[in-house]
This record gives structure tokens, sequence and C-alpha cells, in this order.
């Protein structure tokens, strides 16, 4: 069977809706159907998961989109077997869409014997088949070099700046962005170069993991509407005690920026009672029922970038365009228009 001029998409379990929608994008584009490959990722009874492809994919350019979410362990089995899958149907090039990489909180050595296991899950996806990844903000950038492959590297700041001019425009002087902590200020600061906004921090003190004792503002925060912007929220512990902390100090609102809405435990419920006006989140990770059904959670989608980003790889040009808002801008004209 001759090679397609399109490129190929498959979908694991993760985030299904997110797939169709990166498809239908890329339909809009391209000016053809484009829809994930007919296959079935299942389970065994014993929960062993089972990839048939039933589609001819000799010298595609196959995407695999499937985020490393909860379960994470079940995700990333899903994804591996379907790369060993394409491999050995005769794939010309497979790459790993991965809108959430999993483990990358454990990307260096805290304490004596404790592993690595980004790296460890860096090795397992390139002996997989996988030649190239796409992710988005990576929790720690050094992961990139965790990979002998390529790693594109895509952020959501661009979006999130897009979103920010949409829904506060005519209040943009009074906006300051917040890191709800040291090691996010450089993220934090990007953002507000963006936006042309103002930066304070919240530094936080542990005396035990899991466990905040004391919580200190850097920067003025009186009468401004504040904006905590953050790679991922697991169980909204620490967002929500910054939040209060902020609303303490004086800010006038607060709002959240998270890349990642891992949402585990308890977080939607801290969410929802907390002092937060809004935390607006992607969709990297399928959002749960009681994620959708929140009264201040807000859920911006990624499928024109990815869709864009995949089109690009496909092609071979630029991905780092998609940093920039005048590359961006167009591609969410429809969702933002911010002239209108």
């Amino acid at each position: 069977m001759p090679k397609t001029h399109e490129p190929k998409l498959i979908a694991g379990n993760a985030n299904r809706p997110l797939a169709c929608a990166i498809a239908r994008r890329m339909s809009m584009h391209r000016g053809m159907n484009v829809r994930p490959v007919d296959a079935r990722v299942e389970r065994f009874n014993d929960q062993e998961v089972f990839v048939e492809v039933f589609e001819n994919v000799r010298g595609e350019d196959m995407f695999i989109i499937q985020p490393t979410s909860n379960p994470a362990n079940d995700n990333l089995m899903e994804l591996m077997i379907i790369a060993d899958a394409l491999r050995r149907s005769s794939a010309a090039r497979i790459t790993a869409v991965i809108p959430y990489f999993g483990y990358a909180r454990q990307d260096r050595r805290t304490k004596a014997r404790t592993p690595i296991s980004a790296k460890l899950v860096a090795n397992l996806l390139t002996e997989s088949g996988i030649e190239r990844v796409l992710t988005m903000d990576l929790h720690a950038a050094q992961i990139q070099g965790f990979f002998d492959i390529p790693v594109d590297n895509l952020y959501a700041a661009p979006v999130f700046a897009l979103d920010i001019e949409h829904h506060f425009r005519g209040n943009m002087d009074k906006i300051t962005v917040v890191s709800p902590d040291v090691g996010g200020v450089a993220r934090a600061r990007e953002l507000a170069q963006r936006i042309g906004s103002g930066l304070a921090i919240v530094d936080k003190r542990r005396v035990r993991p899991g466990e905040v004792a004391e919580m200190t503002v850097i920067g003025d925060i009186e009468g401004q509407t504040c904006i905590i912007v953050d790679d991922l929220c697991d169980t909204a512990g620490t967002l929500c005690k910054a939040a209060g902390l902020l609303v303490d100090k004086g800010a006038a609102e607060v709002h959240a920026y998270i890349s990642h809405g891992v949402f585990s435990g308890p977080a939607v419920e801290r969410i929802t009672s907390s002092q937060l006006q809004s935390v607006v989140v992607t969709d990297s990770i399928q959002p749960t029922v009681p994620v959708e059904a929140a009264r201040n959670i807000r859920i911006v989608p990624t499928a024109p970038m990815f869709a864009q980003a995949i089109t690009n790889i496909w092609q071979g040009t630029s991905v780092s365009s998609l940093f920039e808002h005048e590359t961006l801008a167009p591609i969410y004209e429809g969702l933002y228009a911010l002239n209108g």
C-alpha cells in the first residue's frame, strides 16, 4: 500500500477527547479528514495491555497521543506497547505526544538511595521505539537532556497570556503574577513579561514533605489582582494556602493558571471552598466530572497548539515558533478575539 501524504494519529485511553480535538483541528488546517487510526487498546482479565492496529501504518509518520497521567503506570505501559506495535508494523517514524509527562517530579536525587525516575522513563520510552517526544511544560527543563532523542517542550504561557488578555481586558495594569515558590520564579517571570505585569513570590518553608510551616509574600500586592502561575496542581494544599495569604496581605482577588490539573484527593473540594476566584487549567489531563462541575475551575484547550506542533514536526518546520504570541494568536483566533 503506498505511503500517504498526511501524518497519522493514534490515541491511547488516557485522554481520547484531546486526541479527537487535535484530529479535528488538523482537519481544519489540512482541509481533509484527519482522525485517529482505527485501533483497540484494551486490557486482558489480568489487566495486561493489549494493542491491535487495524490500519496499515507501514512507512507512515505516526503520532501517539497519550499523557502519562493517573493511572500513570497504566498509561505509560499503554504508550510503550502502542509504540512497540507501530515499530513492529514498520512505521517510518514514531513520535510520542505526551501533553503531561508523568514522573517528571522525580528528576533528581533529593536524598540518598532514591531513584531518578524521570530518567528511567526516558530510557523506557526510547527503547520502546519512540524516536521523538512532544510534550508541554515539563516540571524540570533538564528532563529534555534525559532523552537521547529529540524532545520538543511546548509552553502553556503563551496560551495563558492570550486568556488573561481576553478575560482581564481593561484591568491589565492591576495584575501581578505570583510564583507560589522560589523554584517557579522563572515560569512566573516569563508570563509577567508577556503580559507586562508586576511579579511577586510566595516564599514557603517546609518542616517536612507535604507540610508547609511558614509562607511569606515577597513583593507589593496591595489592591492587585494576583495571578498564581504553576506547572501543576496535585492536592491543591499549597495553592489554596497561598491564595489565602495573598488575600490577607491585601490582594483584591486571586486567580491561578496551572498547566496540568492533576487534582488528586481533596484538590477540587479545596479549590471550590478557597478564596480563589478562578483556577484555569489546560486539558493536558482529561478532566474528571468533579473538575468539570467545579464552579471556579475553567479549562483552556491545547488542541490548537498541539495540532500545529504536530503539523510542523511532520513538515520539518519550526516548533519553537509556537512560543511567540504572533504565531499562536491566529491559531486561537476563534477562542480569543482580543480585538472584538
